[in-house]
């Protein structure tokens, strides 16, 4: 199954450490990410579980839940967040998926549909491309999605960005530039014409060209 930006983020019932997630009614209205590890016990997914939970109150503040997903069993989940804890400083309070069959990896395309078999055996070199963040709104459709490479820490910084800039583009009518970061100028979005624009900005913008309106951040 493709998935694109707004298509709706596949639903589906799961165990977790937390117990069984449905994951539609687990969201609810808030935000969610769905970030997935390739296999438990591996160094580069230990200090992201690690720095997540850190991080979670942040999200937290921003209505956003976290879940986490790998294709081991639950119980290796648990295992694995001891080792987190000890190494990392902070043991993570969300809930991780345990896909032993591989159905949420292959729902959300990080598997080939026709994948044969279960976790049992599987490497992290095999499971490689079960490395995607995906946020999710309270519609229920992927806003976000980004894949990396094993050998690669995710920065999650980022990720709180761009949901600031998300969240935020949600309400007003603007969007972020490059780099942006909150307390930052914006841009007036496209779809809004000068004349609106005047009524919804009535500061004014700075406009190094027409198509290129600046403004400050809205409250």
């Amino acid at each position: 199954m493709s998935l694109r930006i707004n298509d709706t983020a596949p639903d589906f019932t799961a165990e977790t450490t937390q117990g069984t997630v449905r994951f539609h009614e687990w969201i609810g209205d808030s935000w969610a990410i769905l970030f997935s590890h390739p296999k438990d016990f591996t160094p580069v997914c230990t200090t992201e579980l690690g720095y997540m939970a850190k991080i979670e109150p942040e999200f937290t503040r921003r209505n956003c839940k976290l879940i986490g997903l790998s294709v081991d069993p639950v119980d290796n989940h648990t295992r694995w967040a001891s080792d987190i804890e000890e190494t990392q400083g902070h043991l993570p309070n969300y809930p991780m998926i345990g896909d032993t069959d591989l159905a949420v990896a292959k729902l959300y395309n990080m598997l080939p549909a026709d994948e044969a078999g279960t976790s049992e055996g599987r490497t992290a070199a095999t499971n490689a491309t079960v490395r995607s963040v995906f946020v999710i709104g309270p519609d229920k459709k992927i806003k976000l999605m980004m894949t990396y490479p094993m050998t690669t820490g995710r920065n999650f910084d980022e990720i709180l960005r761009v949901l600031d800039s998300m969240q935020m583009t949600a309400k007003h009518k603007v969007a972020t530039p490059v780099n942006w970061k909150q307390g930052e100028d914006v841009i007036i979005a496209g779809s809004v014409s000068d004349d609106d624009a005047k009524q919804l900005f009535p500061q004014g913008w700075k406009a190094p060209k027409p198509y290129l309106r600046i403004v400050k951040q809205p409250s």
